[in-house]
């Protein structure tokens, strides 16, 4: 097992922990859905001035027309308060269901009897549930578990129940009801604890909202549901490039023990990776899920693609503060190589989403001055081995020189973002300012932008768009790209005019570090 890599000081004071926290920057990222409590230009304003800088739009409730009259004002909101963010899709995927058409709340007593039926002509109750998967008889057995409930969506408990499998006939499955509890609403989702679900992961309905809302909005990202198999990731690829989506990302959201058990494959794939711990909680029993996030999480690192915890503020859907459970397990995220945490019904339909954004902030902040970077940097380059690729070599010697000079900054020069996701990779403890600079008249500006958004998800970076293209032919001057990225970092309190920063560019064919002085430009 790896990750939780923590650095105390023995000479730490209990009242040192005590100072109020007063953070420049923070580095681990924040995604948040968008829903009915973020829908408006002013509540998209201040999420994103809390520190949002990725926007998800499940599919899995709202439709198209919802989400865009919500990215419209997502848009606006950026452009009033000045600040970029990425757009990620979430997809469908498999999701077994429960309906019911009536809406009425629906009674089930601990130890009664139901029956799980794909008919759904029969009316619900409390002895009858008609659910969306006509095959799952054929894939359950006498003593599984399944889940039902709306606590992936609400964060609440308390329209949650748990049912053992008796015996199935023909295509209706009786089940033993363990909880009593009241299903109120129109669906649940339906889980069946490590049972292999025999349906496509990218569905027919997924690739109609990406064929017309993805390509539409040309979206950064795609968080592919369910995601079980590396070919499911191909998949996506293949139909992304049919829809001339060439720069979208693909996040393969990893939520069951079918998933975990292909996640190498998975992870060699996919551009990043989300661990979704809704599902995963439900698959997998609640003492295993620690050692699969750590896992993991050392896993991406290692391979310098980022990972997205999610399900860590359930509490704030209704309530001002964190649990200090909670609260703990965002620090220990952080510990653990997070790259991201995403936040769900917390934003989607919490009573205080700006206010479950700046706590993750917060916590993220302070868990970041404790991290014991030097483990994770030894641990990534003995993975790396030797010899080193020339570019992994000067990208670890650029995080090794801004931490022997107390760099305030890393600034990277790049077209593409590559070499500031390499630097990254090396997890530098001071903020990456990436200057991603639109060199040839034929280039693309969406392109270049997407490039540029599609970093916010990476720990550390902050980038930044230069467009030098005047009458057809480059402006571009390192020393133009340097004093953009100054003055950047200096309107968002990352630099400092007595800070020392590493410069890290690619010239012709190679890249190359050199240390200079921030007052300099």
């Amino acid at each position: 097992m790896h990750g939780g890599h923590m650095l105390i000081e023995e000479h730490m004071q209990f009242s040192s922990v005590l100072v109020p926290s007063n953070p420049g920057f923070v580095l681990t990222k924040i995604v948040g859905t968008l829903g009915p409590k973020t829908h408006s230009v002013e509540v998209i304003g201040e999420c994103l001035s809390a520190g949002m800088s990725v926007a998800r739009f499940d599919f899995s409730l709202l439709k198209a027309d919802y989400h865009q009259g919500t990215l419209d004002n997502l848009k606006t909101a950026m452009k009033n308060v000045n600040k970029m963010c990425a757009v990620m899709l979430d997809t469908v995927g498999p999701e077994l269901q429960v309906l019911n058409a009536t809406g009425n709340p629906i009674e089930l007593n601990e130890d009664a009897h139901v029956c799980l039926t794909p008919d759904l002509l029969k009316a619900p109750s409390k002895e009858i549930l008609p659910i969306n998967f006509p095959d799952l008889a054929k894939v359950v057995k006498k003593g599984d578990t399944i889940f039902i409930g709306q606590y992936l969506f609400t964060g609440s408990e308390s329209t949650t129940v748990w049912l053992e499998v008796l015996e199935t006939v023909d295509q209706d499955v009786i089940c033993l009801v363990k909880n009593s509890a009241t299903l109120a609403g129109f669906i649940f989702t339906m889980h069946v604890s490590q049972v292999n679900i025999d349906l496509p992961t990218l569905t027919s309905y997924d690739k109609q909202v990406i064929s017309t809302w993805g390509t539409v909005n040309n979206v950064d990202l795609i968080s592919l549901s369910y995601t079980r198999h590396a070919d499911d990731v191909k998949e996506l690829r293949a139909f992304l490039q049919s829809q001339d989506l060439h720069e979208t990302q693909i996040y393969a959201k990893v939520e069951n023990a079918e998933g975990l058990e292909h996640f190498d494959e998975i992870l060699q794939e996919a551009d990043g990776i989300i661990l979704s711990r809704g599902n995963l909680g439900i698959d997998l029993p609640p003492e295993k899920v620690f050692l699969y996030q750590k896992s993991t999480i050392h896993k991406c690192n290692l391979a310098g693609k980022p990972a997205i915890i999610t399900r860590v503020m359930d509490s704030m859907t209704g309530n001002l503060r964190p649990t200090r459970a909670e609260a703990t397990d965002v620090a220990n995220a952080v510990l653990d190589g997070a790259d991201c945490i995403l936040l769900g019904a917390e934003t989607l339909r919490g009573v205080y989403p700006v206010e479950a954004i700046r706590t993750v902030g917060s916590i993220c902040a302070e868990a970041e001055t404790v991290s014991n970077q030097p483990n994770q940097f030894k641990a990534i380059v003995k993975h790396v081995g030797e010899p080193m690729s020339h570019d992994d070599s000067v990208a670890s010697s650029a995080v090794r020189a801004a931490i022997k000079v107390k760099a305030g900054v890393i600034i990277v020069l790049t077209s593409s973002g590559n070499g500031a996701r390499l630097v990254a990779k090396y997890r530098p403890p001071m903020p990456v300012l990436a200057v991603l600079t639109q060199f040839q008249a034929s280039s693309s500006a969406l392109t270049v932008t997407s490039q540029v958004r599609q970093l916010l998800l990476v720990r550390g970076i902050y980038p930044i768009y230069e467009d030098l293209i005047v009458d057809g032919e480059s402006a571009s001057s390192e020393k133009s790209s340097l004093k953009l990225a100054m003055s950047f970092g200096r309107s968002a309190g990352i630099v400092k005019n007595f800070d020392r920063a590493v410069i890290f560019q690619k010239i012709r064919d190679s890249f190359v570090v050199k240390i200079v002085n921030c007052c300099d430009y």
